[in-house]
């Protein structure tokens, strides 16, 4: 049966089509640009099965980009943040807390800013044949050329695209693809969103990625070097690239069984250990604690992948030494920084005040000194799955962010909880924290002997 179309709004006013399909942890699915049509490609065979199968083992949320398919198309601007807006205009419209994201070709990019961003948000990534600069993909000579045969000829233009595409081994596939490109799109928005993206470049969010990351690429795709494949997954940390055989960029066609299989075993790992965790108590009163390496990604720009990978494990070992010392309980590490949650405030301050005073010691003499923001916060979390959502968490992300590295942010709700506790605080004021309208009063914990 078709999924029914549903629409949401955008901040700056557009009307983004999407559907959902399947139940489960949501993968949310970003439009495959150019080819976003969401009720056509759901009448094409190959198109149709592979989103059935994605949606067997989970809820598959799926959607047309601005200016595509179904979506509003009296629309001018497909700048990164704008299509970020997409994105987030159908999570928010279905209350999605967490979820894998899912991004291919020309919206890699916005998957990678949109992880980069929002890490308490994306609980995996999968990048599809696509790329962070997009300079590397547009920069081809293949490319180029058919850039003018967009200027020149609109059908001739788009059968050859649907040649690219799909293999040029294929026949009916490709024309196919060729008429979804017509129906998808304007030629005069098909120029203006290339003009967009070729702006694209968010290289200095790849080492920000916190989520576990999936690079998946086909070694023969003309338009795109496998080698950027390659260099993509190792600048996001812990990523793991797999590669297929084959020429086309569409997952629909080729080895699909075996990229399936990829994709089930890397959102589904993790789930044993999850299940044989002691699961936080449902609407439990928790104190929850989050660490971010302050200039993660001037690091690895400066040291080179595998020294600041090493930077990076001091960083893990200094931190769980503390939860350890101090009864907190580790929800997750996010390559440059860790969540964790504690049943006590007290235990919660005097473990961020350990880490503090640990990474001082170590810099005394590290010839690569590591500065960590710590934040907190306190509240009833959501528990599911060994993993902690809701507003309180999402606020205690976004005070770590506003920390400067070697500080501690908490929020007046664990200032007053350790009242009379022998701790000092400074008060910092009110500040509005990104996605909150009203201003959160903050602290910071004086940790050092001296101060």
């Amino acid at each position: 049966m078709e999924p029914r179309i549903q629409y949401a709004q955008t901040a700056d006013g557009v009307s983004i089509a999407f559907y959902t399909l399947g139940e489960g942890v949501p993968l949310v699915y970003l439009p495959d640009l150019p080819l976003s049509h969401i009720q056509l490609v759901w009448q094409i065979p190959e198109y149709r099965r592979w989103f059935e199968r994605l949606a067997e083992k989970r809820m598959l949320v799926h959607y047309d980009g601005r200016g595509w398919g179904l979506s509003e198309r009296d629309v001018t601007d497909y700048s990164l943040d704008l299509l970020v807006l997409d994105l987030e205009a159908v999570v928010d419209r279905l209350g999605l807390e967490r979820f894998a994201l899912w991004g291919s070709l020309q919206v890699g990019p916005v998957a990678i800013a949109y992880a980069a961003r929002n890490p308490e948000r994306v609980s995996h990534l999968i990048l599809w044949s696509t790329y962070a600069r997009a300079s590397d993909f547009y920069s081809s000579p293949r490319l180029r050329a058919l850039r003018e045969l967009l200027q020149k000829d609109w059908e001739l233009y788009t059968e050859t695209m649907g040649h690219v595409l799909m293999g040029f081994s294929e026949g009916e596939p490709a024309h196919q693809a060729a008429e979804l490109y017509r129906e998808s799109v304007t030629r005069e928005m098909l120029r203006a969103t290339v003009d967009a993206f070729r702006e694209f470049d968010v290289t200095d969010f790849l080492p920000q990625v916190r989520a576990p990351t999936l690079v998946l690429h086909r070694r023969q795709f003309r338009l795109l070097d496998v080698n950027v494949a390659r260099q993509l997954a190792s600048r996001i940390p812990d990523a793991r690239l797999v590669l297929q055989q084959g020429d086309t960029s569409s997952p629909w066609f080729g080895e699909t069984d075996a990229l399936l299989a990829a994709i089930d075993e890397f959102l589904g790992e993790g789930e044993e250990a999850a299940a044989g965790a002691e699961a936080p108590e449902a609407g439990a009163f928790r104190t929850v604690l989050f660490t971010d390496v302050e200039g993660s990604t001037s690091l690895t720009q400066r040291l080179g992948d595998a020294r600041a990978r090493e930077v990076l494990r001091t960083h893990e070992r200094i931190v769980r030494e503390a939860l350890r010392a101090h009864g907190g309980s580790e929800v997750k590490t996010m390559g440059d920084g860790f969540m964790a949650s504690f049943s006590s405030a007290t235990k919660a301050l005097e473990c961020a005040i350990a880490m503090q005073r640990a990474f001082a010691e170590h810099n005394e003499s590290a010839e690569e000194p590591i500065r960590v923001r710590v934040g907190l916060n306190a509240g009833e979390p959501i528990a599911e799955e060994a993993d902690l959502f809701g507003t309180a968490v999402i606020v205690a992300a976004r005070i770590a962010a506003k920390a400067e590295g070697g500080e501690v942010l908490a929020s007046d709700v664990v200032r007053q909880l350790v009242a009379g506790k022998g701790f000092l605080f400074s008060d910092r004021g009110d500040v509005v924290l990104r996605g909150f309208e009203d201003p959160v009063r903050l602290y910071e914990v004086r940790w050092r002997e001296n101060g």
